[in-house]
């Protein structure tokens, strides 16, 4: 059993990178310092089309466990949430992109939110590197926020385990992007953007 701790703690030494990429083809970039194969809330990733560009959203996937979540303590109402587990919640994209209405340029980007009772408000932010703990949005980070907007809450059917993101295409071209866990559903739509849209 020693040997076994004694083994992993020198692969996670010998692991490189803080942030590496994740296996199975996922695309996922991730942060080391907690192993892919130990973690409770796993990293997970979807991808969809906005025009002729893919789209990729990467994130951790916690689940309720008997636990109040949203709007309990592990997830607090009017408090900057990461979106997920572990590392922030990334949106990878190629093109630019409108996230509720925030212009964004291509590229990599942490998606925060806040979540309310009757809405959540969505942060889009440039910075996504640091581990995702709401300790880590630091007044530095903050200062990186692409933007900010409200988006509503819906109720699910019935209740939802492990926090889901996944992609609806809609008519029009765009993309809404929800999220569910427990009896909440939070719908962010995503479009395509003009080249010269920026921060």
């Amino acid at each position: 059993m020693n040997r076994v701790i004694l083994l992993a703690g020198v692969l996670t030494l010998l692991a490189g990178p803080a942030v590496a990429q994740a296996p199975a083809d996922s695309g996922c970039p991730y942060n080391e310092r907690l192993v892919l194969s130990q973690r409770v809330s796993p990293l997970d990733s979807l991808t969809f089309r906005v025009g002729d560009a893919t789209v990729k959203v990467c994130y951790g996937r916690p689940s309720a466990r008997g636990r109040t979540m949203i709007g309990g303590e592990p997830v607090p109402f009017g408090e900057v949430w990461r979106t997920g587990a572990n590392e922030t919640t990334k949106i990878l994209s190629p093109v630019p992109l409108s996230i509720a209405g925030i212009e964004v340029l291509a590229g990599t980007h942490a998606l925060y939110t806040v979540p309310g009772a009757a809405q959540w408000e969505i942060i889009v932010n440039r910075a996504w590197e640091q581990w995702g703990h709401e300790r880590y949005y630091t007044d530095d980070v903050k200062a990186q926020d692409v933007g900010r907007a409200k988006v509503p809450v819906d109720e699910t059917d019935e209740h939802v385990e492990m926090f889901t993101i996944r992609a609806e295409p809609q008519r029009d071209g765009a993309v809404h992007l929800v999220l569910e866990w427990e009896r909440s559903r939070v719908t962010i739509p995503v479009r395509a953007a003009g080249p010269h849209h920026g921060h």
